[in-house]
């Protein structure tokens, strides 16, 4: 299809739909730029548990972190080697970037699933006033496909609402699933690293 038939299918799908196709479009936009942008920011796997990962780059700090989480865990490392007071308050500052490139965008998904039906349903509903509007004067009848083709007109933006939000709704929910995991392993990662300080200091003292 050339530049000139995708414009024609885009009026065809704007005069369908009526006036809540431009919010439905605008929605599925946003919708898939804050889907796309969290995948990319989550899109590493995770290659080695948290432990695991932690004794890696204790040991080959100098290799480059793949992941989220291992970035963190090399932040954390440096600021446990630097001695610092009150680690965990530290580690709470240094990991907040990261939990909250993990959660950018997550509202908006989330509102935009949610709205899109609702706008879907409030197309149906003008499209089925306007319907019975020309039932009224009986001027539906000289268009053609008659009342059935002003109801199908009326149904075809809460199609397009369900169109946006369902496929929406999956892949938010399993990025969800993929952004918890990640805040779990931040924690721990958190856990690990004052237990280990704490493990060090009394052994320190105990020394003395």
């Amino acid at each position: 299809m050339n530049l000139s038939e995708y414009i024609l299918l885009v009026k065809e799908l704007f005069n369908a739909g009526g006036i809540v196709m431009p919010p439905l479009l605008l929605c599925t936009l946003l919708l898939w730029y804050g889907l796309g942008y969290r995948f990319w920011v989550m899109k590493e796997p995770k290659l080695m548990g948290v432990r695991d990962m932690l004794s890696y780059y204790q040991e080959h700090n100098d290799q480059p972190a793949k992941n989220i989480v291992a970035r963190a865990v090399q932040q954390g490392i440096e600021l446990k080697k630097k001695g610092v007071g009150n680690l965990r308050r530290h580690l709470d500052a240094a990991f907040y970037d990261y939990e909250k490139e993990i959660r950018k965008f997550s509202v908006l998904v989330g509102v935009v699933i949610l709205i899109s039906p609702l706008l879907g349903l409030l197309g149906t509903v003008i499209g089925m006033i306007e319907t019975f509007d020309s039932l009224a004067t009986m001027t539906l009848f000289s268009q053609s496909g008659g009342i059935a083709g002003g109801i199908s007109q009326a149904l075809f933006t809460t199609q397009m609402g369900l169109t946006v939000a369902i496929p929406g709704l999956l892949a938010h929910s399993i990025l969800n699933r993929k952004q918890h995991q990640i805040e779990q392993d931040l924690s721990q990662v958190k856990d690990l690293l004052c237990h280990q300080t704490h493990i060090h200091h009394l052994t320190k003292n105990n020394s003395l």
